[in-house]
């Protein structure tokens, strides 16, 4: 198993942690800031630079990925989870500023949903390894 794979593989499972407590738990907005920032501090600092050095996911297990190919579609990929981690730090500010019950509940909801897209962009990415490994 690819380190790079691992490293998708832990944001996937903080991910699923985090809409975990969020739905099926009483957390307070301040808990789910916190959360939230660790999402991004783990995003910036262990997923952001594996595209730096220009290793793909497929690269790193061995396979041959075209450099238009495979880092093309993983850089597209975690553009797009930059820009849900940012929508979702914001979906945390609004639940802060929620007043009623039912208000708080629809932001939890979108809170969810953003985490569930998340998870689909990391699958997304480790999908063409778990092919290659067949």
């Amino acid at each position: 198993m690819s380190l790079n794979r691992e490293k998708y593989q832990a944001f996937v499972t903080l991910l699923e942690q985090l809409r975990s407590d969020a739905t099926t738990t009483q957390i307070v907005a301040p808990e789910l800031r916190q959360g939230v920032a660790s999402l991004q501090q783990f995003f910036r600092q262990q997923i952001v630079p594996l595209a730096d050095v220009g290793v793909g996911v497929g690269e790193a297990s061995g396979r041959e990925a075209s450099p238009q190919g495979e880092d093309w579609r993983v850089q597209s990929y975690q553009t797009e989870i930059s820009k849900q981690l940012r929508l979702l730090e914001i979906d945390v500010m609004f639940l802060q500023g929620a007043r009623q019950a039912s208000t708080a509940q629809t932001r939890l909801q979108t809170i969810s949903d953003r985490l569930t897209i998340l998870i689909q962009y990391c699958d997304a990415i480790l999908q063409p390894e778990a092919e290659g490994e067949k």
